[in-house]
C-alpha cells in the first residue's frame, strides 16, 4: 500500500498508534487534534515549576508498550528510562493502618499469608489462572476487531473462552479464594475503574491482578507524557503530519465513503478516516445525520466507566507517609461503588487515589517540593460546580491528615481542579466520562460500538469506546487493530 491518504481524528494513544502503523504501511497520514497539544487524556502541563501528567499515571503491562516500539525497530529504552516501583504502591485501610504492596512476588505471598492463613497457596493458584487470562486476552482476544461473534469460533479462542470465567463475577470469584476484607479490596480495586461493581464485572478481569502483582508497577522517568512524545517521534519519522488546534467539524460522505474532513486547521481530502476522538461525539455530531449509526437512546443506555474529580497540586515541602502511588480504602468500597453505578450521586465517603510522582522523579517538581495528583472516582453525568470541587477537596485533605498523618493545606503553592465538565470541554467525553465504556459482559467484543462504520466503508473507529476497551495498553492495541483492518480495505 502506498500513497493512500488517511486522516486520523484525535492524537491520543489510540490515534498515535493507528497513525504509526498506517504510515509504516505507506499511507500518507494526517492527524487532526482538537487541543493545542497532543496526547488526549495523557496530555501534560507545566505551572509554577511543576510538570503534571493530566491523566494516566499507572504504567502497567510493560510488555504491551515494548511490543509497540519493537514493531518500529525500537525499544522503550530508546525513548525513556523505565523504573519498577518498589514498593509498587501503598494502600491505606485506616488510621496508620496500611500495606505497602511489594514488588517481589514472594514477599506478596508472605503478606497474604500473614493476613490470612493458607492464602499464599490460594494466591498462587489465583495468579496462575489470572496469568492464563492475561496471556490469552492480550495475546489473542484484544487483537480481534469485534466485527462478529464468529471471530470467537476459532478453536484456539474457543478453548480459551471456557477458561476465562466470563460468566462468573469478580466479587464471587475473589471470595472463592479469600475471606480477608483487606485482601478482597486489594484484588477488587482495579475493577473500580472498569465501569461496574465487582459483582457485575466478569472474573476475566483478574488478569489485571496478574498485571499488578507479577508484571509490576513501573514509571517512565519524566512522566507518562514521555510515552506520547516517543510515539510522536515515531509518527513524525514515518511522515505523519500532525495538526493541533484542529477540531474536526464535519466529514463529507459521498457514495458511502468519507471523502473530505473539515477542521479548524483546514480541509483534508482522504481515502479513509480513523476516528480516535470520542466515538459518541463523532457519530452524533460530526457525521451527517443520515450516517449516524446509533440513536440518542442507544448512547443514553450505554454503561459508562466513571468520571473523576481531579486535583493537581504543587506543595512546597516534602510529604512523608505517602509513596508514589497511594490508595485510600479507609471507607466502604461497596457504598462508593453503589454511588457510582447503582444510584449515581456524589459520594458520601469517597475512596480516592493520591499520586506523588516526585517521590520517584526529581525533574517534575522544584527541589524539596512535591508534585501531587488526587483522583476521586465519580459517577458519569453528574453536574460539578466550584462548590462541589471545594467540598471534596476539603474531604480529601481532612482524610489525608487523619488517616495518613499528612498535612499540607498551608503549603499548597499551586492548585488546579479538573472535573466532568472539563472532560466534556476538552475531549467531548460522553457524560464527562474519564475511562470510556464500562467493561461489562454485554459491552464486550462485538457488543461494543463497532470499529467498522456500518454504512461508511472507509470510516473506522479506535479508542476507549470501541474494541478492545479503555486503558492505555488497550488503546495502543486498538490503534494497531484498526490500522490492520483499514489496510485490508484500502491496501
Amino acid at each position: 500500500m502506498t500513497g493512500r491518504k488517511v486522516v486520523v481524528i484525535g492524537a491520543g494513544f489510540s490515534g498515535l498508534s493507528a497513525a504509526c502503523f498506517l504510515a509504516k504501511a505507506g499511507c500518507e497520514v494526517v492527524m487532526l487534534e482538537k487541543n493545542s497539544t497532543i496526547g488526549g487524556r495523557a496530555r501534560k502541563f507545566e505551572a509554577a515549576g511543576f510538570t503534571f501528567d493530566m491523566g494516566p499515571s499507572w504504567y502497567w503491562m510493560p510488555d504491551v508498550f515494548e511490543r509497540f516500539f519493537n514493531q518500529f525497530g525500537k525499544t522503550t529504552a530508546d525513548f525513556y528510562q523505565l523504573d519498577r516501583l518498589t514498593p509498587s504502591y501503598r494502600v491505606y485501610y485506616g488510621k496508620a493502618d496500611y500495606w505497602d504492596i511489594p514488588s517481589n512476588i514472594n514477599d506478596m505471598y508472605a503478606l497474604f499469608e500473614k493476613e490470612e492463613k493458607g492464602s499464599a497457596a490460594r494466591l498462587r493458584q489465583f495468579l496462575e489462572e489470572a496469568e492464563f487470562k492475561y496471556k490469552a486476552g492480550i495475546g489473542k482476544f484484544v487483537h480481534l476487531p469485534g466485527k462478529s461473534i464468529f471471530e470467537y469460533f476459532d478453536g484456539e479462542v474457543l478453548n480459551a473462552v471456557f477458561k476465562m470465567h466470563l460468566l462468573t463475577d469478580m466479587a464471587s470469584y475473589v471470595r472463592k479464594y479469600f475471606k480477608s476484607p483487606k485482601i478482597i479490596s486489594l484484588l477488587e480495586f482495579p475493577v473500580l475503574f472498569l465501569g461496574e461493581t465487582p459483582g457485575r464485572t466478569p472474573a476475566l478481569y483478574s488478569l489485571m491482578n496478574y498485571a499488578d502483582m507479577k508484571l509490576g508497577t513501573w514509571y517512565p522517568q519524566g512522566g507518562m507524557f514521555k510515552i506520547i512524545e516517543a510515539m510522536e517521534q515515531i509518527a513524525i519519522s514515518l511522515g505523519v503530519k500532525i495538526h493541533t488546534n484542529a477540531e474536526v467539524t464535519h466529514i463529507d460522505i459521498q457514495e458511502n465513503n468519507a471523502k473530505k474532513v473539515y477542521s479548524n486547521a483546514g480541509d483534508f481530502s482522504c481515502d479513509a478516516v480513523v476516528g480516535s476522538a470520542d466515538y459518541h461525539h463523532l457519530d452524533s455530531h460530526v457525521l451527517p445525520q443520515k450516517y449516524r449509526q446509533y440513536s440518542p437512546q442507544y448512547w443514553a443506555s450505554r454503561k459508562m466507566a466513571p468520571s473523576s474529580l481531579l486535583y493537581y497540586l504543587g506543595v512546597n515541602k516534602p510529604l512523608p507517609n505517602l509513596l508514589h502511588h497511594n490508595l485510600f480504602f479507609d471507607t466502604d468500597f461497596g457504598k462508593h461503588a453503589f454511588e457510582i453505578y447503582d444510584k449515581p450521586q456524589w459520594p458520601s465517603k469517597p475512596l480516592f487515589y493520591v499520586s506523588v510522582p516526585s517521590k520517584t522523579d526529581p525533574t517534575i517538581a522544584p527541589l524539596g517540593q512535591e508534585n501531587v495528583f488526587i483522583l476521586i472516582p465519580t459517577a458519569p453525568g453528574l453536574i460539578d460546580t466550584g462548590d462541589v470541587q471545594e467540598k471534596y477537596f476539603n474531604i480529601v485533605l481532612e482524610r489525608l491528615e487523619q488517616v495518613a498523618g499528612v498535612s499540607f493545606r498551608e503549603n499548597i503553592v499551586y492548585r488546579r481542579d479538573y472535573a466532568a465538565r472539563n472532560f466534556i470541554a476538552d475531549y467531548h467525553a460522553h457524560k464527562g466520562n474519564a475511562y470510556g465504556l464500562a467493561n461489562t459482559l454485554l459491552q464486550t467484543g462485538p457488543l461494543k460500538p463497532a470499529m467498522h462504520h456500518r454504512q461508511v466503508k472507509n470510516l473506522l473507529f479506535t479508542g476507549q469506546l470501541t474494541v478492545p476497551g479503555p486503558g492505555v495498553p488497550p488503546s495502543i492495541i486498538s490503534g494497531e487493530v484498526v490500522a490492520k483492518e483499514l489496510m485490508k480495505l484500502i491496501g
